[in-house]
């Protein structure tokens, strides 16, 4: 008799074990689903002041940086690297030009271009002539009601915008240890009310007042001579992924002149916006 209440003990504890066991690995998976279903970023702003009727739409809204506030001769570049249908391709002779001859510059990186060069982005994101800023997830106009701007459909709510901007800023701070400080649309349109979000984003939006490259569309005689009507605290929007195009042979022939003529290349965290 004694020995059959041991064999029922036993067998009990063995059940309860196994209960156990089955029940932790439910919870370890449901876990893991959970934390799979997360999404990649959380909202941390209230976007109820935002979910209103635009009153402006273009690349030069209020809000919208294009100048530093300077009245040196000093001359800010900055490259998108737009990604996804508009080229992963990386111009690498224009960033080695720009490396051997000591000229900074601000790079706006997309998520899905970083994705596709990611040892790229961390060298160049540890190489002090460059700073590394946000071009956005999907590289869309950034808007709340879903504008478009050459063919490419915006963002389409507050919530949206948002995601478009902060999904890449936190995927940019995990490739570089650094939190980006400014940012740029894909096609660099905005509506007003974006504009004001990315703000409370604590970022500011920089667009530019030389369009250098057209997309990479400009020949190089083009981009020379629209660098060349720089004025104190111009920014310069160009592109470094296309390879392809005329921006590397156009910024060769221009650098040089605009030195001789007394121009500083700075990174836009060397001075002031306005």
């Amino acid at each position: 008799m004694a020995k059959h209440l041991i064999l029922l003990i036993s067998l009990s504890f063995i059940l309860s074990a196994c209960s156990l066991a089955m029940s932790n690995a439910n919870n370890m998976s449901d876990s893991k689903l959970t934390r799979k279903q997360t999404p990649h970023h959380t909202t941390t702003i209230d976007l109820t002041p935002f979910e209103r009727e635009p009153s402006e739409w273009g690349e030069f809204v209020d809000g919208v940086k294009t100048t530093l506030d300077t009245n040196e001769k000093k001359i800010a570049l900055t490259f998108d690297a737009c990604g996804g249908a508009h080229g992963n391709s990386y111009d690498d002779e224009l960033i080695s030009f720009l490396i051997e001859h000591n000229i900074p510059a601000t790079l706006f990186l997309n998520k899905d271009w970083i994705q596709h060069n990611k040892d790229i982005a961390k060298s160049l994101a540890d190489n002090p002539l460059f700073q590394i800023e946000n071009h956005g997830t999907h590289h869309q106009p950034l808007s709340v009601t879903g504008r478009e701007a050459y063919g490419i459909a915006g963002t389409h709510s507050a919530q949206a915008a948002h995601d478009e901007v902060m999904i890449n800023q936190d995927y940019i701070e995990s490739v570089t240890g650094e939190k980006p400080d400014f940012f740029r649309s894909g096609t660099a349109h905005y509506d007003d009310v974006a504009v004001d979000l990315v703000e409370q984003l604590d970022l500011d939006v920089v667009n530019y007042d030389i369009l250098g490259d057209a997309g990479g569309t400009y020949s190089s005689d083009e981009v020379e001579q629209a660098l060349l009507k720089a004025k104190p605290g111009s920014i310069a929007l160009l592109h470094m992924n296309q390879p392809n195009s005329d921006t590397n042979e156009g910024i060769r022939q221009a650098i040089p002149q605009l030195l001789e003529d007394g121009f500083e290349f700075v990174k836009l965290n060397d001075a002031p916006l306005e």
